[in-house]
């Protein structure tokens, strides 16, 4: 195997994000998230082991799903509080040279116009290094919050997200010329008018009659990210998407979602390898296979079961005190994430109970730990690369920042030493280091909303 593994660190601007009650280690630093300087060391310790990017999630609703409140997730700092992502971004930017950011934002609250231009921004003062991934929410709250009843039905959501992203793309792509800005002092002429151009759209959601605001940035439109594993979420991955994320499953149910997405994107007459798909990891590492395990049983004292199971009725749809512990847990149509959903079928069976979904989340998520010394680490990561087709590994945070000190001097170095791990990095944008050119291709759709002189 030749090919380069990635990795992103998966985090969130907030307290407790995915391994839920590991903020209660006496070593972890995550409640440290209101500083500034915390999120600059952080950017410049992932950028010292050459990893692509931090990827930061994100929600804009409270979980509270379990018990029908939000006590749960106050108490155990459940993603709550949880501050914009995006305000990390510019210093983490000046404090680095070439980490890329990706930033999760959700188009079912977000006017486009606006966020065309605030992306457009991002990518100016990153110099290119901007990714977005692109969601439609999961919570009731989050709907409500804005003045909904609640969500939309969860194929409705995407059909949004499609138009969206053709607004996006007019702005983006659309609106200036790559030579409308001239910076003419002598004449005093910045821009040239002919060759900035309104947008019309006149849609079932959206109307824009507008010029974007910003002038093209290094990649134009950011990188673009995306989660969807359920099949509509696939067929909106294998048209928009560049790097798609995929989470804990057995190894034949991650290879058919790769194959299945990157010929979802060669019917639409992309490339497969147009689309890098990133598998989400959890992973506790040593020396030796006995100092990861110790590391381990350490961690586990600090998980928080309620904790936990708030973040999983949320994101499943499904409040778990209605049942007992060894009750078949009814999950029924949800309009949350429906992956989560089979994924747990798929682990557990279909008839899985309460004290089934608890035993399976021994740190704190239903994501399954890899505990292992740094040599097993390696061989894990590319059994998965070759069996799977993923390229690369979004690694969830356990105690900050000696989860990622691990990983950076134990793993990374042994990767290196088999040629699977860049030793420097690429000059240019993000888009550029990860697929080879700073703007998207003409195999993809946002090509045909660029204007087109006559």
């Amino acid at each position: 195997m030749a090919r380069e593994i990635r990795f992103n660190a998966f985090d969130m601007n907030c307290v407790g994000h995915i391994q839920q009650g590991l903020w209660s280690h006496p070593r972890d630093r995550s409640m440290e998230y209101t500083s500034l300087a915390y999120w600059t060391d952080y950017a410049k310790r992932l950028e010292a082991g050459l990893f692509d990017g931090i990827f930061l999630a994100d929600v804009v609703g409270i979980y509270d799903v379990l018990s029908g409140s939000p006590a749960p997730a106050l108490r155990g700092a459940v993603q709550v509080p949880v501050n914009d992502p995006m305000m990390l971004v510019p210093a983490m930017a000046a404090a680095t040279r070439h980490l890329g950011f990706g930033v999760t934002a959700n188009l079912t609250y977000e006017q486009p116009f606006l966020f065309a231009r605030r992306m457009a921004t991002l990518d100016h003062l990153t110099g290119g290094r901007i990714g977005w991934n692109i969601v439609t929410g999961y919570l009731d709250s989050a709907a409500r919050a804005i003045g909904l009843d609640g969500q939309m039905a969860h194929d409705d959501r995407y059909d949004l997200a499609d138009e969206y992203m053709e607004v996006i793309y007019k702005l983006l792509e659309g609106s200036w010329e790559d030579g409308a800005v001239v910076a003419d002092k002598a004449a005093k002429v910045y821009a040239d008018p002919q060759r900035v151009h309104p947008v019309h759209h006149h849609g079932r959601q959206y109307k824009v009659d507008a010029y974007h605001l910003s002038e093209p940035s290094p990649q134009r439109t950011p990188v673009l990210y995306q989660a969807g594993s359920s099949p509509r979420g696939r067929q909106f991955a294998a048209t928009h998407a560049e790097c798609v994320f995929v989470n804990g499953q057995k190894k034949e149910g991650v290879r058919e979602i790769v194959t299945d997405i990157r010929a979802r994107a060669e019917g639409l007459g992309r490339h497969g390898d147009d689309i890098k798909v990133f598998l989400g990891a959890t992973i506790v590492t040593g020396r030796t296979e006995k100092e990861a395990r110790d590391k381990f049983e350490d961690y586990r004292q600090y998980v928080s079961s309620e904790a936990a199971l708030t973040h999983a009725a949320a994101s499943m749809g499904i409040d778990f005190d209605k049942f007992d512990m060894d009750e078949p847990v009814e999950t029924g149509k949800s309009q949350a994430i429906t992956s989560n959903i089979k994924a747990m079928d798929r682990a557990a069976g279909p008839q899985w109970t309460k004290r089934k979904l608890i035993e399976q989340m021994v740190l704190g998520s239903r994501q399954p730990p890899l505990v292992a010394s740094a040599d097993q680490v390696v061989d894990w990561l590319v059994d998965w690369v070759e069996d799977t087709g993923v390229d690369g590994f979004n690694l969830s945070r356990t105690v900050v920042p000696e989860c990622f000190d691990d990983i950076i001097e134990l793993v990374v170095p042994r990767l290196q030493e088999k040629g699977l791990y860049k030793t420097e990095y690429r000059e240019g944008p993000l888009r550029e280091k990860l697929f080879g050119n700073a703007r998207l291709t003409d195999r993809h759709i946002a090509s045909t909303h660029r204007h087109q002189r006559g």
